[in-house]
């Protein structure tokens, strides 16, 4: 006796959605891990690290600069005061420097102020006034031998004379950083970097005379 045997036909219209092979959880990490290396590449060889590691050399020197500033800034009101002391006929050239130390106290030196050319030309004029007005002084201080002797005032020179020295290596430094930071900026691909995360290329110091930065202001009073 031959028994019937009834076989089912395959509908595939019936049939659900066809499985994904299954990726487990450690090939998943490989490929993030894979993904993150990529991408570490990608910003190596377009300049974005050498840009941040450039640019954070420039917000040290510059912070350097303003802080060599200050201390100078700070010597001023003894200074005058001394030369007073023994010069009050001099009031021109007294007021002069109180008017250049006034000046450099208005500008809100920042951080921030390397990214502005209009504002780091407007303070650095105003530390230039402030140099010169230190020059007359100190000038004006050699027809008064008295002041010249005095303990509080030789104090006041050998700081004025330091502070004077570290001025200009600061500055130095921060024209170098400057630089380095400018060139980086420029070239192909990191200007296309720094373009996309707007980085532009920073002011720096223009002196009149390039030796004014290797060669800080005499303060010598001997």
């Amino acid at each position: 006796m031959t028994e019937d045997i009834t076989t089912d036909s395959f509908d595939p219209s019936t049939a659900g959605p066809a499985r994904q092979p299954y990726i487990g959880g450690g090939l998943r990490r490989v490929m993030r891990l894979v993904a993150i290396g990529l991408m570490l590449a990608m910003t190596s060889s377009c300049g974005y690290n050498e840009i941040q590691v450039k640019d954070e050399n420039v917000k040290a020197a510059w912070a350097e600069v303003l802080n060599q500033y200050q201390r100078r800034y700070d010597l001023i009101p003894n200074l005058v005061k001394t030369v007073q002391a023994f010069a009050k006929q001099e009031r021109e050239v007294l007021t002069e420097i109180t008017n250049a130390r006034s000046r450099v106290g208005s500008i809100q030196a920042t951080p921030e102020l390397v990214n502005d050319p209009a504002a780091f030309a407007k303070f650095q004029q105003a530390q230039s006034s402030m140099g010169s007005a230190l020059s007359r002084l100190m000038l004006v201080v050699e027809n008064y031998p008295d002041l010249k002797s005095n303990e509080n005032f030789r104090d006041l020179q050998a700081q004025l004379e330091g502070t004077e020295n570290r001025i200009a290596v600061a500055r130095n430094r921060y024209i170098k950083s400057v630089s380095d930071f400018n060139s980086t900026v420029r070239v192909f691909p990191n200007n296309l970097t720094a373009k996309i995360f707007g980085y532009v290329t920073k002011p720096s110091f223009q002196p009149e005379n390039e030796e004014a930065i290797s060669k800080p202001p005499e303060v010598n009073f001997e």
